[in-house]
C-alpha cells in the first residue's frame, strides 16, 4: 500500500513535467534523447502500475475481469502476471458503460468512436476531453516535428462519421493548418487540389489503397503539386511507397488501433531506411527479427506506452496516460511483432557489421515497434502462414501487375476431393486498357512470388503441386469485390 501510494505520489509530481515537455517541439525532443530512454521506460512502467491500481479501484468490469480470470494481489506486482485483455474476453463481455471509469460515461467533453468493422461487427470506444487533448497535443508535435511548415493544407481523407482516424486527424490537426475534411473520395480530392492548385504545399491523410487508385486515375499532373502523404489504416509495402513517391515528397506511415489510439507509433527517416535494407538483405532480416523479409517499423514513445510481446509472438499494449475514459491494460491487438530499445538494435546491426547511423541522422532514440500484421487476418496453408501483405509486396513490386490489379482476397479451403487449396482472388482495375497477364503468366509470378517473400511458403511448397495455389481475376466491383463500401478498409481475407 505504501509503495502504492509512493507510486501515485511521484507521478503526481511529474505531471508539470510531463505538460512542459509536451508543450513545446524543442522540449519533446529531449525526451528523444539517448541518456533519457532508461529513465522514460521506468516512469511508464510506474504509471502502468498506477494505471491497473486504478482500472481495480475503479473499472467494474475491469475488477469482474480479474476475478474471472482468477487474478488475485499476493503483494508481488509485476505486469507480467496481470491476466491480458483481447476483444473476445473484455470488450465483448463486458458493456460500454461498465469499462469506463466509475461505471458510466463521463457527461461532458466525450466522443464515442467505432471502429472500421473490417474484420467483423465494429465495436464502439468511449474518448474523454482529457483524453483527445493528449491525443492532439502529440499529433501536432509530430506534425511540427516532421514538416514545420506554417500554412500547409491538410487533406484528411479517411473515413469520417464515427470512425475513429478520420474524427481524430480532424478535430487534432484543424489549429495547426488549413484543413479540408474530405473522406475516401477521390473525385472531391482531385477538385480540391485543381481548386486551390500548385501553388499551396499540401499534406494528404488516407489509406494506402485508396492513394494508390488516386494517384493512378486522376487526370491531374500531380508532379505539379508539393504534396506530402501520411498513411495508416493498415500496411503499406516498400514497392507501394516506391510508386506513391512519384506523387509525393514523402511517404509515412502511423500505427494505431480504434481499440486503443491512434498515431501510437510513427515511421521515421531512420525506420524507413532500415525496412529497405532489410528487404534487400534478407540475412539481416532473419538476423534482427527471425523471419525474411522486413515489418513495418515504428518508433514511439515508452513514457505513454507500455507495448510488450507475447509468448505467442503478439503485441500487448497497455496506454498509461491517466486522463482515458476507460483502462486499456494489456490489450492483445492480435497484432503479430515485438519491440527493441535504440541501444539493442544499434549493438544488433553492428553484430551484423551495419551501423545504424548510416541509416539517417539526425536519430531518434525512442525503442521501435515492429509489426507483422494482424496475426487473426492471415491465411493458413499447410502449415504456412499467408499474410495479406505478402500479395500486396508480389503485386507492388510487379510493373504489369501494380497496374493491372486493384485488390485481393486470399482464401485456404478444401475442394470436393478434400485436397487444400490456397485460393487467390485478384480484383482487376477500373480501367479496361490495364490486362492482367495471362494466366499461365499470372500464376507463374504469384507462386514464385509467394516463395521469395514468404519463408515459411517456401519449406512447403514440397508438400503440394503448384496447381494448389489457384488464381481467380474478376472484373472491377464484381465477385468478393461487389458491394464495397469505401468508408471501410478494404476486406483481405475471403469470407468463410
Amino acid at each position: 500500500m505504501l509503495t502504492d501510494l509512493f507510486a501515485h505520489a511521484l507521478l503526481w509530481c511529474l505531471r508539470p513535467l510531463r505538460a512542459l515537455l509536451y508543450g513545446d517541439r524543442r522540449a519533446y525532443m529531449t525526451l528523444s534523447l539517448p541518456a533519457a530512454q532508461p529513465m522514460l521506460e521506468r516512469i511508464g512502467r510506474l504509471r502502468a502500475r498506477t494505471t491497473f491500481i486504478r482500472a481495480r479501484a475503479r473499472c467494474p468490469a475491469y475488477l469482474k475481469f480479474l476475478d474471472a480470470q482468477g487474478w488475485r494481489d499476493d503483494g508481488r506486482w509485476a505486469l507480467e502476471r496481470v491476466p491480458v485483455t483481447t476483444k473476445e474476453n473484455y470488450v465483448k463481455v463486458y458493456g460500454l458503460t461498465e469499462r469506463c471509469y466509475g461505471g458510466r460515461i463521463p457527461a461532458e467533453g466525450v466522443v464515442i468512436d467505432e471502429s472500421s468493422g473490417s474484420s467483423g461487427m465494429p465495436n464502439n470506444w468511449v474518448r474523454s476531453a482529457e483524453e483527445r487533448k493528449d491525443v492532439k497535443r502529440i499529433l501536432q508535435l509530430n506534425y511540427q516535428l516532421i514538416y514545420r511548415d506554417a500554412g500547409c493544407i491538410l487533406l484528411n481523407c479517411f473515413a469520417l462519421g464515427p470512425w475513429a482516424t478520420g474524427m481524430n486527424v480532424s478535430m487534432s490537426l484543424v489549429d495547426v493548418g488549413i484543413l479540408k475534411s474530405i473522406g475516401p473520395d477521390a473525385k472531391k480530392l482531385e477538385n480540391t487540389l485543381e481548386l486551390f492548385g500548385p501553388d499551396y504545399r499540401y499534406l494528404v491523410f488516407g489509406y494506402p489503397p485508396f492513394i494508390k487508385s488516386f494517384v493512378d486515375s486522376t487526370t491531374l499532373d500531380l508532379t505539379r503539386y508539393r504534396m506530402d502523404l501520411i498513411v495508416g489504416g493498415e500496411g503499406i509495402s516498400e514497392p507501394l511507397r516506391t510508386h506513391l513517391l512519384k506523387s509525393f515528397r514523402t511517404v509515412i506511415s502511423s500505427y494505431g488501433a480504434s481499440d486503443l489510439e491512434i498515431n501510437i507509433a510513427v515511421e521515421t527517416a531512420m525506420t524507413i531506411a532500415l525496412r529497405r535494407r532489410c528487404l534487400e538483405d534478407r540475412a539481416l532480416a532473419r538476423s534482427l527479427f527471425g523471419r525474411d523479409g522486413s515489418p513495418m517499423i515504428f518508433q514511439y514513445n515508452p513514457l505513454d506506452y507500455v507495448i510488450e510481446t507475447s509468448a505467442s509472438g503478439e503485441l500487448v499494449f497497455t496506454v498509461v496516460r491517466g486522463a482515458s475514459a476507460a483502462p486499456k491494460i494489456r490489450y492483445n491487438l492480435k497484432d503479430e511483432g515485438g519491440t527493441m530499445t535504440w541501444r539493442a538494435l544499434a549493438a544488433r546491426l553492428r553484430s551484423d557489421g551495419v551501423e545504424l547511423a548510416s541509416f539517417a541522422s539526425p536519430q531518434s532514440h525512442f525503442p521501435i515497434l515492429f509489426v507483422y500484421g494482424r496475426a487473426d487476418l492471415t491465411v493458413p496453408f499447410f502449415g504456412a502462414k499467408i499474410y495479406p501483405s505478402d500479395i500486396e509486396e508480389i503485386v507492388q513490386s510487379d510493373a504489369a501487375l501494380a497496374r493491372a490489379i486493384h485488390s485481393f482476397q486470399i482464401a485456404s479451403e478444401e475442394n470436393e476431393r478434400l485436397e487444400r487449396r490456397l485460393r487467390i482472388h485478384l480484383e482487376a482495375c477500373a480501367d479496361p486498357a490495364a490486362v492482367p497477364p495471362p494466366a499461365p503468366e499470372l500464376h507463374r509470378l504469384i507462386f514464385e512470388g509467394l516463395k521469395r517473400v514468404n519463408q515459411d511458403f517456401r519449406e512447403v511448397t514440397r508438400m503440394f503441386p503448384p496447381e494448389a495455389v489457384v488464381i481467380e481475376v474478376h472484373p472491377f466491383g464484381t465477385g468478393p469485390f461487389a458491394n464495397r463500401d469505401i468508408r471501410i478498409k478494404n476486406q483481405y481475407i475471403a469470407p468463410r
